[in-house]
Formats: structure tokens, sequence, C-alpha cells
């Protein structure tokens, strides 16, 4: 009997943990995270303000908080490379953050910091931070911290991605590599994840989480601080973690199914096979199933995207906005999907692989410039395409329901409806799609929000008619801009 109430014991603490760490706290009508990729804090701070919180996202991703090591030509992986657990990057300063988690939390709209506690900097002769601490990077000695030889594991490369000790234990391109198994290591990064949360954040997507001890992490987890009541969050609010997990399902010693119970993780085969699929080397109508039979992770400890800052650069990329009419697709379908907890990727421009962030003589990175909803000076902001932002309203619009009316041609045009709040189709066919569809939708006429918006009692797009009978004609032509049509609840013309 001891036996199986230790058993019982286990298993309860191991769900408790699950469920504490997998809830992003979006506030209600708010749906979806951005990543606003190397953006200033006080661009954010106004981005939540005028465009974020009104759109209806629910939560930003901000780049790395903490301080790291200056670099020659300012690569936008200097970020990845902390030096210390100071707030000093080239996002702003300690005061500029508080600042923009209090105004982004009181327009409804959820920060998350791109946590980097696997690891200190490389290598770097005469190492200094952003926020001018300094490091003897050849004997361990981060002073800011302080760290010394004894809080890393030794020395050694990752070169085996069977063997779970190599990739836990050894150094992952040259990044000195903490032991989080030692209690002053967890101690420093737990006391640097508790400041931000006591600062109002919402949770951490956890770099290179692979490379860390499931075990370890839990433990540190377990000693975070519930979330701040004063920026609106409810009693006994857990921050939401969202592990880094590159997995897609080969064979390696570490699995992302060994870290979905102690919280969520970023799941790689959703870009890949939305990319492959929308490209034209798979059949959209094979996702009638999609979720978890196509070996992606249970829908509610999933964080999903299209693309990201370290996939857009890499060899085999996924769909990004560098082919724009195919990547808006794949990003309508994620967020027209009840699957996983999406987040939208917002770029700058870039053109090879080290380049970093806009930035102007002195290496400060510039602010993008908006005009007329578009992003300029070096930024993309795919966030505010009309096709993506519209998607987020679609999601708060028919938030808690199901997939249901599921259509397809037998081949790449599709339509499904979610509830009898939202309707979607999608044309990945060569030719036209022209089809009278059964609707899920009450009757009346709606605007197409991939197409245009509702303006002043009016659509600036496409008009969709669902008739008293239920049906309703659906028409994406194959020359045209977009290859998608979506109507919701909120969308209705009166």
């Amino acid at each position: 009997m001891l036996a199986i109430a230790a058993l019982l014991g286990l298993f309860s603490a191991t769900v408790v943990v699950h469920a504490d760490h997998n809830n992003p706290n979006y506030v209600s009508d708010h749906d979806g995270m951005v990543h606003l990729f190397e953006w200033k804090w006080k661009d954010i701070a106004t981005e939540c303000e005028t465009f974020l919180g009104p759109m209806g996202f629910g939560g930003v991703q901000v780049s790395p908080l903490q301080e790291n090591v200056v670099i020659v030509n300012r690569p936008w992986w200097e970020r990845y490379q902390p030096i210390s657990y100071k707030w000093g990057t080239r996002s702003g300063n300690k005061e500029e953050f508080i600042d923009m988690v209090a105004r982004c939390n009181k327009v409804g709209v959820r920060i998350y910091v791109d946590a980097v506690v696997n690891h200190m900097c490389g290598d770097h002769p005469n190492a200094v931070g952003t926020d001018g601490s300094r490091a003897d990077t050849y004997t361990r000695d981060y002073y800011d911290v302080p760290y010394t030889r004894k809080d890393f594991h030794p020395t050694c490369a990752i070169t085996n991605y069977n063997d779970a000790s190599n990739v836990r234990n050894c150094e992952l391109v040259g990044l000195h590599d903490l032991n989080q198994g030692t209690e002053y290591v967890r101690g420093k990064i737990v006391d640097f994840m508790n400041e931000a949360i006591d600062a109002g954040v919402a949770g951490f997507r956890m770099d290179a989480a692979k490379h860390m001890w499931p075990n370890d992490l839990k433990v540190i987890y377990s000693r975070l601080h519930e979330l701040n009541q004063q920026h609106g969050f409810a009693p006994g609010s857990k921050a939401f973690i969202y592990q880094e997990v590159i997995d897609y399902g080969g064979y390696e010693a570490v699995s992302k199914y060994q870290y979905d119970e102690i919280g969520a993780v970023t799941e790689f085969k959703h870009g890949q096979e939305l990319s492959n699929s929308f490209r034209g080397n798979n059949m959209l109508k094979w996702f009638v199933n999609w979720g978890e039979k196509w070996g992606l992770l249970p829908s509610n400890v999933a964080l999903v995207f299209v693309d990201n800052h370290d996939t857009q650069r890499s060899n085999n990329a996924p769909l990004t906005y560098k082919s724009p009419k195919l990547y808006k697709m794949a990003v309508a379908f994620m967020l027209a999907h009840h699957y996983g907890i999406p987040r939208v990727m917002s770029s700058f421009d870039f053109n090879d692989f080290d380049m970093g962030p806009p930035q102007d003589g002195q290496q400060h990175i510039v602010s993008p410039v908006i005009r007329d909803n578009i992003c300029s000076n070096g930024w993309v902001c795919e966030h505010r395409w009309r096709q993506i932002y519209n998607m987020i309203r679609f999601r708060n619009a028919v938030k808690g329901t199901g997939v249901n009316n599921w259509w397809d041609n037998g081949s790449n045009q599709i339509a499904f409806c979610r509830g009898n709040a939202g309707f979607v189709a999608f044309n990945g066919d060569q030719g036209d799609l022209r089809q009278t569809l059964r609707s899920c939708m009450p009757a009346g006429r709606y605007c197409d929000v991939i197409s245009g918006n509702l303006e002043n009692g009016r659509c600036t797009g496409k008009v969709v008619t669902v008739q008293p009978d239920g049906n309703m004609y659906v028409e994406i032509l194959k020359n045209e801009e977009d290859g998608v049509l979506a109507i919701h609840r909120n969308a209705k013309l009166n």
C-alpha cells in the first residue's frame, strides 16, 4: 500500500506541475502571441497600446532580457550569448522594460521573456557586455553573476545526438554550459526569473531546453513565484513555460515528450508540415485529422508556429515572409485551427544568416517606421499584415469551438467551420475554387477578413452571403493575391 500511495503521489505531483505551466494567462477576448524579434522595449510598449491590444493579440515574446556580450558587426545571435543576468541590452534598460510590461499588461497584452539559462557566452577576448559587465570567458569567470569554472560542466563539445548526456552536459557551438544540477546555479536562474515575474511578465520561452536535464528544470520551475496580481493575473497563476526542444520526429536520445509534463514545448514539426503542404508537397486534404495523429504534441502543451527566428535562417527553412502568399496561407491555417498555442513571427528583413536588426551608425537598434499600417526602416512586421492580424481577430471570435463541417475537393482545396462562429477556405490548387458549400454560419452577409475589413458598416473586400437555407457560394481564384477566405460572427453586416 505504501508503494502504491507513493506512486499515486508522484503521479499527482507530475500532473500539477504540468497543468500549472501550460496556460498562457491571456485575458479574455485576447489570443495568439507575436514574437517581436529584436524590438526595443519602448517600441513594444507603444505597439501594445496602439495595435496589439486593440487587435486582440494575447501576448508578445520579447528578445532576451539579460545582458549579452558585444560581438563585432552585431549579429542577431549575440543576444543568445549572455554575460550576466543584468537587464541591459540593445532593446533597453531595466526601467524601460518594467514600464513596457506595465503598459502592455494594462491593455491586455502579456509579455513572455526569452530566457537564456542553459549557458553563458563562448570565448571572446576582452569580453564586454551591453550593460558594461566583463568576463574572462577562457577561465569561466563571469564577474557580475558571479559564476566561476565550478558552475559549469566540464568542457566538451556536443557531437552525438544519440547520447543524452553529451547533448545536455556539453557545449552547444562553444557556448559554456552551465550545470543546473547545482544549487548555486539553480538559485541564480530562479532569482533572475522571479525578478521578471515580480515585474509582471506572464512567462518564459526556455531557450535550448533540449540541452538541460528535465528534472533540473522541474526544480527551477517549482521555485518560481506566482504571477503578480497587481498586473491583472488571477490569484495562484503560474508562469507560462514553453521550452525550446527541436524534435522533428527522428531517433535522437532527447525527445519533446521528455519535457511536456513540466510545461509546454515548442512544436517544430508543426511549421515543417504546414510549409511542406502549402508548398504543394503534400495534399491539404490530409489536414482533416491535423494534430497528434501527425506526430505532434498534445494540443494543450504545443507552442506552434510556422517559422521562428532560427528556422527562417536554416538551410531547410520553412515558409517565411519571403514567400508572402503561401506564408499567409500557412499562418491563416494555424490561427484558424484549434490545435496548439500559436505564435506569429514578426521579422526584420535580412539577406544573410548573421545579419542583425536594423541599426544606425552607432549600432543602436532603430525603430520601425509605421505608415498606413505598414512597417519600413528595415522591419517586416508580419503581424501588421491584414491577412494575419485579422486571423487573430478570427481566432478570438471562434474561441471555445472545435473544427466541424470539413470539406475538401479530394486534393488541395479545403474548408472548415469553427462551431457556428467562423468559416475558412483555402485554395492550394493550380485552378480556381468555385464552390457552393453548406455553411455553419447564421444566414446573412459577412465580410471576408482576408481581402478586407468591416469598416463603417461596409466591407472593404469580398462579401460572402449565407443563404436562409444555409448554403453559401465560395470563390477563390488562382490569380488572386490571397489563397484564403475567412468569415466570422464579428464581421457580419447588419
